[in-house]
């Protein structure tokens, strides 16, 4: 693919739109007084740095040669926009189809709205993320949403601190220890927006007779899907839906991993661990509100339940076989769970370890 075909659909979307629409529509979240927040970022960087060695130990993964821990970044709602708005649009330039660019500005503008108006809405969810597709691996820690959540539920601040900043090192670890990891999220992510763009062309494009048939065809796969499946899901192709379900597999894994190695540090690293897993889960699993919408709108429960799933393999392998045998995942694509093996490690087992 070219980089003039890349841009073009990059520029379907107004980036820089996008950024500063999602960055100025995001609340600013809780208050406190000057030195108290100035405290609460310094103690989240220098959380960030004390998980580190602490999961190295418990995964028992080092990272490959040349790689090292993520660049750290505490930001507000509004810098966790800007970046994502950066490494969506970095992202679509390694992996767009070849396809015709928006030349409508009208349609640009709009596009970065949408995308911002997103970006904003869940900046007021994410406690961190680790952002691997750039041109080094950063860790991304959104101060107010750590400190809402630790207010919200009376949690140890330290504790909770370290808590979160567990997760995400284990997220730099899977990427450090495996660096084609990169590739080949963007080459599945690639593939399944090259096969849903040949699908929305053909609606677009061809005979009367061509576009109708393919329209029947998307409204077919469309109203046969059972009731509650996602909307986006309902309009893709079997192809597409197998795709999908890879992308999900691997995401799974990367989230169910952190998740558990997150709690194996024990309570001599993190004291509460056990009270704040019971309040974060009890949270997690009955939300309320505009919690509830935004899960709704924005599809998050496809999103725990990556966790879930991905957390019930890595402990299904542990007990069976141990990290040793868990941390074979790490050493190439071929070793990665397909989606039916997130739901069955006995399966994974068999194929991988014989």
């Amino acid at each position: 693919m070219s980089d003039a075909s890349a841009a073009t659909l990059t520029d379907a979307v107004d980036w820089p739109l996008a950024a500063r629409a999602g960055g100025l529509l995001a609340p600013a979240g809780p208050t406190a007084q000057r030195d108290e927040l100035r405290e609460h970022v310094e103690a989240l960087r220098a959380s960030a740095h004390r998980a580190v060695p602490h999961v190295a130990d418990v995964t028992r993964m080092t990272f490959a040669e040349g790689a090292g821990p993520a660049r750290v970044l505490v930001v507000d709602r509004a810098g966790w926009v800007r970046a994502n708005a950066r490494s969506m649009q970095g992202l679509l330039e390694h992996v767009a189809p070849p396809g015709r660019g928006s030349d409508d500005p009208v349609a640009a503008v709009v596009g970065g709205l949408e995308i911002g108006g997103t970006l904003a809405m869940l900046s007021t969810k994410v406690l961190g993320q680790l952002d691997p597709f750039g041109d080094e691996a950063t860790l991304l820690l959104v101060a107010p949403n750590v400190l809402r959540v630790q207010q919200q539920l009376r949690l140890d601040a330290d504790d909770f601190r370290l808590w979160v900043c567990l997760h995400e090192q284990t997220h730099a670890l899977q990427f450090g220890a495996a660096p084609w990891l990169v590739d080949h999220l963007r080459s599945r992510v690639g593939d399944l927006l090259r096969e849903v763009t040949a699908t929305a062309t053909a609606v677009g494009e061809g005979s009367p007779l061509a576009r109708t048939r393919a329209a029947a065809d998307l409204v077919r796969r469309f109203v046969r899907q059972p009731a509650g499946t996602p909307l986006a899901e309902r309009l893709l192709t079997p192809s597409q839906r197998e795709q999908m379900a890879q992308v999900a597999a691997v995401m799974s894994l990367l989230e169910g991993h952190a998740d558990v190695m997150m709690d194996v540090v024990g309570p001599k690293v993190v004291p509460s661990v056990r009270a704040i897993r019971k309040a974060f889960d009890a949270r997690r699993s009955s939300p309320r509100g505009t919690d509830l919408v935004l899960r709704k709108v924005l599809g998050m429960d496809a999103k725990i339940a990556q966790y879930v799933d991905g957390a019930a393999f890595v402990r299904g392998v542990r007990r069976r076989a141990g990290s040793t045998a868990l941390n074979v995942v790490w050493e190439g694509p071929e070793h990665l769970p397909t989606p039916r093996e997130i739901s069955d490690p006995a399966a994974w087992l068999r194929r991988v370890h014989g």
